[in-house]
């Protein structure tokens, strides 16, 4: 990482992304909160949301990088998680109240793998009623704990990986016979996993929901990357800026790169249109001495600046 850090006195934040490994317990708007402080400045957001049982990857944006967000927020997510079958709960995880427990002390590998199988690839999923989607400009969540039923429109996701890595057979607390399966996820943004659990098990027909999550990689940001919240809060009580990817390193991990001419990259800066890429998507254009001046997508004939991060 790039140490970026505001001069002593000046009023401008740094600008860059923070991967964060987020601790269970904190919702996003926490760590949000906490890199506020860290970095000094009220300009922090984040590209998708963690529930607060979930742990890992959170990819922050700071200062200018905040614009970037909108275009990292829709990168594919991939997850470990526990799915635990035998019983369903209000939230289709660990923090809500059991409302089945049939039970699955000897479910086999056979029906989960069959069952895993129409779970892959394009499907319609029906999000978790206990979401922050909104309804008649009301999170679901909030309805749900009010004591009304929401049932969600199903939405198109991607599930480019389910597998099993290991089952067992338990007890749960409450002395159902269950089995916990851990499983690794690839998918499209918008997918929950939560969801995932609940239709595995109600295609089972023994109920279904998390345990445990972990996001291991948004795009390509991965754990291997990923800043400790503590170890960060040590280090700005020591004097040490936060260290952040430049735009041009988040950018250059994130999107395709074109190199520009001297004259391109001044036509950009402006906010013209340049010849087409040839490239689906977003792509990162540079200037002549490699840092990426912005973001541009193809329309027609032409590739049109969609965000520009160094302006003339």
């Amino acid at each position: 990482m790039t140490e970026r850090r505001a001069p002593s006195g000046s009023a401008d934040p740094a600008d860059g992304i923070l991967v964060v490994d987020k601790p269970s317990g904190w919702t996003s708007h926490d760590v949000v909160g906490r890199v506020r402080r860290l970095a000094g400045t009220r300009k922090v957001g984040h590209a998708g949301t963690l529930d607060p049982m979930a742990t890992g990857v959170l990819v922050l944006g700071v200062g200018r990088a905040t614009r970037l967000l909108t275009y990292l927020v829709g990168a594919d997510k991939e997850y470990t998680a526990t799915i635990r079958l035998g019983q369903a709960t209000i939230t289709d995880d660990a923090e809500g109240e059991v409302t089945t427990a049939v039970g699955a002390p000897d479910v086999s590998p056979e029906a989960v793998e069959a069952a895993l199988t129409d779970l892959r690839g394009p499907i319609e999923q029906v999000p978790s009623s206990v979401s922050a989607i909104k309804v008649d400009g009301k999170r679901s969540y909030a309805r749900v704990r009010g004591g009304e039923e929401v049932e969600l429109a199903a939405r198109p996701v991607v599930i480019h990986r389910f597998d099993v890595l290991d089952r067992r057979t338990t007890t749960a607390q409450d002395g159902t016979p269950v089995t916990d399966l851990d499983v690794v996820v690839g998918c499209s943004s918008g997918t929950y996993v939560r969801a995932l659990a609940r239709d595995l098990g109600a295609a089972l027909g023994t109920g279904g929901h998390l345990t445990a999550l972990r996001r291991t990689q948004v795009g390509p940001f991965g754990l291997d990357g990923a800043a400790d919240l503590a170890a960060l809060g040590v280090a700005h009580e020591e004097g040490a800026p936060v260290r952040l990817l430049s735009l041009t390193e988040a950018c250059r991990l994130a999107f395709p790169v074109r190199d520009l001419t001297a004259e391109e990259t001044t036509a950009v800066r402006y906010g013209k249109r340049l010849a087409p890429s040839g490239r689906p998507g977003t792509v990162a254009v540079a200037a002549p001495d490699g840092h990426v001046v912005a973001l541009v997508e193809d329309r027609g004939e032409q590739a049109r600046p969609v965000l520009v991060l160094d302006p003339a």
